[in-house]
């Protein structure tokens, strides 16, 4: 398992991984991108941003970057920070196939992204991947998984994914909707001659939306890696926007209200990488003081009460705005 390559780190902020959403492509539906993107959106704009995160991430410790096939150019310009310096071999490289990318990049494109988990789909994108990221890539994920998606059931995908598993590249897969908990667990169960076929787990998981813990728990208990994304729920939890009791235990702190979102996904015990979705340097300088930050049993009762209906909680997220 690449993620091995993560035990041996002394630096907190190793278990932080950067996600590209954000930057690999000009629309997105995080909270307030007007002020996080330059007012120039362009391909080479967007690169050089992309850029700037990665040095930062990798100069302060990150360790795992993840990307996927629609998020734009995200493979693209990782690929290019990865090409250009050499001499990084101590990351973790991961991207996810299963959505195609169809917005032209353009912010107000109908559709962003189209979802397809067929094998044909499979076989188009991980040749993709790899024209772009070769050899670097260590975990290829099925993105945004659901409970009756055919990924969880197609054997041919699955001999095919097994195939790829033993030519070193480990096999995951992203979760999505108010039924994570029932897609993980039927993850759990499948099997290519005997063997468990996935090794990550990628799931929305933060204060608002905790309905995965227990699967996530099984998951890993059951030797899996987990990776926990949106852990600041599209910004919802950040700034100030975050709720009265997140600006609270902040201001204590003397930190950003995301760093308190982070910490609290950082103190689950089957979390291996939270994932920041920072877009701007000085948003991940913020989010990495997060293992900095220690959440008592009063304060992590306070950030229980927070928690949403998993259906109210997705709702909102579907209506949220590409900007």
């Amino acid at each position: 398992m690449p993620f091995g390559r993560l035990a041996s780190a002394t630096t907190p902020t190793a278990h932080i991984g950067l996600g590209l959403a954000a930057v690999g492509r000009p629309g997105y539906i995080n909270l307030h991108r007007d002020r996080d993107l330059p007012e120039d959106r362009s391909v080479d704009a967007l690169r050089e941003r992309t850029h700037e995160l990665l040095d930062a991430a990798y100069a302060q410790g990150v360790r795992y970057f993840d990307a996927a096939r629609s998020y734009g150019r995200s493979e693209e310009f990782l690929g290019a920070w990865l090409a250009a310096r050499p001499e990084v071999r101590d990351v973790v490289i991961g991207s996810k196939w299963g959505y195609t990318y169809t917005a032209d990049w353009s912010v107000d494109a109908e559709a962003h992204e189209v979802k397809d988990h067929s094998l044909a789909t499979f076989e188009r994108q991980r040749a993709e991947t790899e024209a772009l990221l070769g050899d670097r890539l260590d975990l290829y994920q099925i993105h945004s998984v659901t409970a009756d998606s055919p990924a969880l059931t197609d054997k041919e995908l699955h001999a095919r994914l097994a195939e790829l598993a033993a030519d070193g590249v480990s096999v995951g897969l992203s979760t999505s909707g108010p039924a994570q908990a029932d897609a993980i667990r039927a993850a759990l169960t499948v099997r290519v001659d005997g063997e468990p076929l996935f090794r990550t787990v990628q799931a929305t998981y933060n204060a608002l939306e905790t309905s995965a813990g227990s699967a996530l728990a099984e998951a890993h208990e059951a030797g899996l890696t987990v990776i926990v994304k949106e852990a600041m729920a599209n910004g919802r939890l950040a700034g100030t926007d975050a709720p009265a009791i997140v600006q609270e235990i902040a201001a204590e702190a003397g930190l950003g209200s995301d760093a308190v979102a982070l910490a609290l996904v950082l103190h689950q015990p089957w979390a291996g990488v939270v994932l920041s979705g920072a877009a701007t340097v000085t948003q991940l300088a913020g989010n990495l003081h997060a293992p900095l930050l220690g959440l008592d049993e009063e304060r992590r009762s306070q950030l229980d009460a927070l928690v949403e209906e998993p259906e109210a909680y997705w709702r909102h997220r579907a209506a949220l705005p590409w900007s």
